[in-house]
């Protein structure tokens, strides 16, 4: 059992246990010893779900990454393929079934599809002359999967791209039988609000499988009261600010991947006294970042700047903690001291950690740098001077920082200014271009197509309207003790989460005018219940909200709605699920064309 899963108001420790139950199910189906040989990109996902024990029980072997070329010798019986439907894949496949087959050993392989299988894929393989070789080809259903006690993501890294850009409307496919495999496990959820055209194609699909599958009625007492369906387009602005929470920072300076963090390692080096620091550790160290950690939860969400003070406040306590031992004079004092031991000395490893972490992150966050991109980005937020070329944009570039950081913050510019006036795209166009190489005229084009950056149009600047309406700048946002949604970026209000909270009280019709202003429909659905699954509310009794990202969310929008879930009146707590948790570095890159050849 994964303890930090199940703390909230909706345990997300069953979904982890019916994906686990039907991997092993699988496993199971191949008699014998097994190697697994992993497309790279699930091995972390796959993580969440499985640890290596629970495959050892199922005497899996050996594992292997999926690369071109013959296959490591193992000496198993089977041979499984665990990968994404992609094309590419297949060739790969085909090599390593191939060598296997010269070397004659009796071998049984299997394909496992994650999370759906493809008849295209199917058809690569039979042209490559392999399809035969296998007994078993089958699909994973691996959609939602928990990352914490409130949080999902399908960690599907194109889906952005793919519906803005390439049209191809998968990942919304998957979304919507994500939503339908939550449903089976918790209930159905008996309303539907959306915002978007990606909203309402999922809200049509869930709906539709839900007609198909008119004759078992879901008998479950419903865990969620409503379901909100958020395009990413919707709010375009919020993932490409800095974020300025302690979890989103780590994320913004060194990649949160698959709930893991990899840090230099110098800092977390253990110096005996006396001793020469040659000896420093290489390899990075990789840390776990989840609720699981007491401390972690308590200070990811919190702005940056009220980090140290909590930090400081936590010593205090830990340091009274282990003085106790002093006044513990009876045996059942000593016995009692020693039983709390290990939990003390847990905090006082992790508090050391995060005083770590805490100050490299201090190190950039205090850099000039830093600040003057942050400036720039709060000007734009506030709509100073966003129709002119930016001087501090013109600077970077002639400096040649890095690409991400240039195209980051013209698209803020565009966003925030509804398109750039003619002359300024051009401008900013052709300097990117002459400075950085002309390939990244693709990435431009796209990052057009996706309505990032884009020359104005007729049609005026919707944005000041919206930014009023939905009071998306609060000056002097309280960081220490927040009231207000606003301090995750220390002043400006995640739009996403603003509609999230107006959706709640008073309710959307209270801005018809500027979600109009926004892209797509927005929508209201409601699902029939059977007979008596209908809650009976306690008095002050929350209500649940499921809120999903469709294209990608951030770890501020994220803290934001955490605060929304703990604050007093609100009356609503809400679970997160998204397509993928990213940033705007990953956002951007993922908007590329070649990114490998990309400047760091």
């Amino acid at each position: 059992m994964a303890a930090h899963l199940s703390y909230g108001r909706v345990n997300l420790n069953i979904l982890r246990e019916a994906a686990r139950k039907d991997l092993r199910e699988f496993l199971d189906k191949c008699a014998g010893s097994k190697a697994i040989v992993w497309d790279e990109y699930l091995t972390g996902p796959f993580g969440l779900i499985a640890q290596y024990s629970l495959l050892k029980e199922h005497e899996v072997e050996k594992m292997f990454t999926l690369k071109s070329g013959g296959l490591p010798a193992a000496d198993v019986k089977n041979i499984i393929f665990f990968v994404r439907p992609r094309l590419e894949l297949m060739d790969i496949i085909a090599e390593n079934v191939f060598s296997e087959d010269k070397m004659h050993s009796p071998r049984d392989f299997h394909i496992l599809f994650v999370p759906r299988r493809s008849m295209l894929c199917e058809q690569r393989l039979k042209e490559q002359g392999v399809l035969a070789s296998f007994i078993n080809i089958d699909e994973y259903i691996l959609d939602l999967i928990p990352y914490d006690g409130d949080l999902l993501s399908m960690e599907y890294e194109s889906a952005f791209r793919e519906c803005y850009l390439e049209n191809d409307q998968t990942s919304l496919y998957h979304t919507a039988k994500g939503l339908m495999t939550l449903q089976a496990l918790y209930g159905t959820i008996p309303q539907i609000y959306g915002k978007g055209d990606c909203a309402r194609h999922v809200a049509n699909m869930m709906l539709r499988m839900k007609r198909e599958f008119a004759g078992s009625q879901n008998q479950i007492l419903p865990v969620f009261d409503t379901l909100l369906l958020l395009d990413r387009n919707v709010d375009l602005l919020t993932p490409l600010a800095t974020q300025l929470t302690y979890e989103g920072l780590i994320d913004e300076i060194y990649g949160i991947t698959n709930g893991y963090v990899k840090l230099p390692p110098e800092k977390f080096a253990q110096k005996k006294q006396g001793e020469a620091s040659k000896d420093l550790p290489t390899e990075s160290k990789k840390m776990q970042l989840n609720s699981a950690e007491e401390l972690y939860a308590e200070i990811r969400d919190k702005n940056f700047n009220a980090v140290g003070s909590a930090l400081s406040k936590k010593a205090k306590i830990i340091s009274a903690a282990f003085e106790e031992r002093h006044n513990a004079k009876t045996v059942g004092e000593i016995k009692q001291f020693v039983s709390q031991l290990p939990h003390m000395q847990a905090a006082r490893s992790s508090l050391a950690n995060h005083t770590s972490i805490a100050e490299l992150v201090k190190d950039i966050t205090t850099s000039e740098a830093f600040f003057d991109n942050l400036t720039v980005e709060q000007e734009f937020m506030t709509g100073v001077e966003t129709d002119k070329v930016n001087t501090y944009i013109e600077d970077c570039i002639a400096q040649k920082d890095p690409l991400i950081k240039i195209l980051r913050l013209v698209c803020m510019q565009s966003v925030c200014n509804n398109g750039l006036k003619q002359k300024v795209f051009d401008y900013y166009k052709r300097e990117i271009l002459q400075t950085y190489g002309y390939e990244h005229i693709l990435t431009l084009n796209n990052l057009e197509k996706a309505s990032l950056l884009k020359p104005q149009t007729g049609s005026r600047n919707n944005y000041p309207t919206i930014r009023k309406t939905l009071k998306l700048w609060m000056e002097d946002a309280n960081e220490q003790n927040p009231n207000d949604i606003s301090y995750v970026y220390s002043g400006y209000a995640p739009l996403s989460v603003r509609l999230t909270q107006v959706l709640a009280r008073p309710g959307w019709r209270s801005i018809e005018e500027v979600l109009k202003m926004l892209p797509g429909p927005h929508f209201e659905e409601r699902q029939q219940l059977p007979a008596g699954l209908h809650k009976k509310r306690q008095q002050g009794e929350n209500r649940t909200t499921l809120v999903f990202f469709l294209g990608g969310v951030s770890y501020a929008e994220i803290a934001a709605l955490r605060f929304l879930s703990q604050m007093e009146d609100s009356g609503m707590e809400y679970i997160i699920a998204t397509t993928k948790l990213l940033n705007g570095t990953t956002w951007i890159k993922s908007l590329m064309d070649r990114p490998e050849s990309q400047i760091p």
